[in-house]
């Protein structure tokens, strides 16, 4: 299935806004918010890629949100290897 670039164009933008709000004291496992809320809810829009996809993903989006300048730009390379080549 592949999934249009709006999509991975909203999982950036939820990502950059999980890592604005983002507190290094958040816990991992809390009934609160937590990084694995932030982590699934910036996920969402993507939703129909596949598996080990969705883990790659799910691991530097983690990274991101807790350290945005060190891991931006591997988050940036994952979504170009993933998202479909722009219209022209």
């Amino acid at each position: 299935m592949t999934i249009p670039q709006e999509q991975f164009d909203d999982l950036l933008s939820r990502t950059a806004l999980a890592a604005l709000f983002y507190y290094p004291e958040v816990a991992v496992n809390d009934d609160g918010p937590n990084l694995g809320n932030d982590i699934a809810y910036c996920l969402e829009p993507v939703a129909g890629i596949g598996d080990e996809d969705t883990e790659r993903l799910r691991v530097v989006v983690g990274r991101v949100i807790a350290n945005p300048t060190a891991h931006r730009s591997e988050l940036l390379a994952l979504v170009i290897e993933l998202a479909p080549p722009p219209a022209e």
